[in-house]
């Protein structure tokens, strides 16, 4: 008999949050009764932008209203983090490049420590948006509105646009 998960985790490098990783988040929040929102160290992406302390408190600003979230900043294995949790993790899919590279990550983190992946489609007015793009936008100073949430982009308007 299968039993019913109530846990998801939300891993991402959420540099910085964007509204197509809020509505993922607001989605999950809908279905599962606890969620962690997670920014994980991820090797591969060299050169953050924004510190840890500011990705964490971005998240909190763009959460802030869902009250079954909580948002960390952590290391280690996303698996790992997941199964101590008795948790699923979900992930946003935009695209075809999305779903290879998070199909593999499944059979991964499903061979190593037996956790199941939920994917979820971005909305179509979602699909264009990546932290990369944001990322540019501030680099450049253009207009990035609509690309984060209201209360990130009021704190990125504040402390970074000065």
């Amino acid at each position: 008999m299968s039993k019913i998960i109530r846990t998801a985790v939300i891993p991402g490098s959420f540099d910085p949050i964007t509204t197509g990783h809020l509505d993922i988040i607001e989605r999950a929040a809908a279905m599962f009764d606890f969620v962690y929102v997670t920014a994980f160290s991820n090797a591969d992406k060299k050169g953050s932008m924004f510190s840890s302390d500011e990705k964490l408190h971005m998240l909190r600003l763009a959460t802030a209203h869902l009250d079954n979230v909580v948002c960390s900043i952590e290391s280690g294995l996303t698996a790992v983090f997941a199964r101590e949790r008795d948790a699923v993790i979900v992930k946003g899919i935009r695209n075809g490049t999305d779903l290879d590279y998070e199909m593999t990550m499944y059979g991964i983190n499903r061979a190593v420590e037996g956790v199941d992946t939920i994917f979820i489609p971005a909305k179509q007015e979602y699909m264009h948006i990546s932290s990369t793009f944001v990322r540019e936008m501030l680099r450049y100073e253009h207009d990035f509105t609509g690309l984060v949430p209201p209360a990130v982009h009021k704190y990125l308007c504040e402390e970074w646009m000065k």
